[in-house]
C-alpha cells in the first residue's frame, strides 16, 4: 500500500515523478510533522513504518488477515483524514495510529455481530420453525423484513439498509451520509431495538 493507494479513497492526489520517501519524512517526528501539513510522501513514510504494526494488531485481534488489510487501510485513510486532529507536541504518531486501529478494530467486529446476530433473530423470529425446502415462506420472510425496515423512522431506516442491503460498516456510513459515527450507531440500536420489538410482537399475535 502506498499514500497513493490510501489517497485514492480521499481524492485523487498528484501525480509525483518518484516513489522514493523524501530525506524530510526520515524521522518519526519529520513523518509526522509533514502528515499533519498533507505531506503525501510522509503518509508512504508512516505505512511503510507502523503499517505492520497496525495490521498485526488487527490480524491477532480479528483472527482474519484480510479482513486486517482492510482495517489497516481504513486506519491510514482514517488518520489522512484527521490528520489536522493529531497533535505531535501531545503524543507519539505510533500511539495516535494505535488508537485509531483499536477503534477500527470494534467497528469491524461490532459489524461482525450485527450481521450474525441480525441473521439468527431475524431467522429465528421469521423461519417459524419452517424447513429450509419452505422457499415461499422465505420469500415472505424478506418481505417482512423490508416491511418492518418500511415502518422504522427515515433516519433509522436509511442507516440499516446501508448496513444490511449495501453491507457498510458504520463507519462508511458515517462517511457517506456525513453524519457522527456516535449517531450512526445510535439510530442502528434504536432500530434495531424497535424492529425486534415489533416482529415479536407478530410472532405472539401469529
Amino acid at each position: 500500500m502506498t499514500a497513493h493507494r490510501i489517497t485514492d479513497d480521499v481524492a485523487a492526489p498528484t501525480e509525483r515523478p518518484s516513489r522514493h520517501v523524501p530525506p524530510g519524512c526520515g524521522t518519526d517526528d519529520r513523518i509526522a510533522r509533514g502528515l499533519v501539513d498533507g505531506d503525501e510522501y510522509c503518509l508512504d513514510a508512516a505505512y511503510q513504518r507502523w503499517g505492520r504494526l497496525v495490521h498485526g494488531l488487527a490480524a491477532r485481534a480479528l483472527g482474519d488477515p484480510r479482513e486486517a488489510e482492510d482495517v489497516a487501510q481504513q486506519v491510514f485513510v482514517a488518520a489522512w483524514r484527521g490528520r489536522e486532529n493529531f497533535d505531535p507536541e501531545r503524543g507519539t504518531l505510533p500511539a495516535w495510529l494505535t488508537g485509531i486501529t483499536r477503534r477500527k478494530i470494534a467497528d469491524a467486529l461490532t459489524a461482525r455481530t450485527r450481521r450474525t446476530a441480525l441473521a439468527a433473530t431475524l431467522g429465528a423470529a421469521l423461519e417459524h420453525g419452517n424447513g429450509a425446502a419452505d422457499e415461499p415462506e422465505r420469500v415472505l420472510d424478506r418481505l417482512v423484513v423490508i416491511e418492518e425496515l418500511a415502518r422504522l423512522p427515515r433516519v433509522q431506516r436509511d442507516v440499516l439498509r446501508l448496513a444490511y442491503f449495501a453491507d457498510l460498516t458504520q463507519v462508511q456510513i458515517a462517511d457517506r451520509t456525513g453524519m457522527p459515527l456516535g449517531t450512526v450507531k445510535s439510530h442502528a440500536r434504536r432500530g434495531l431495538r424497535r424492529m425486534r420489538h415489533n416482529l415479536a410482537l407478530a410472532a405472539a399475535g401469529d
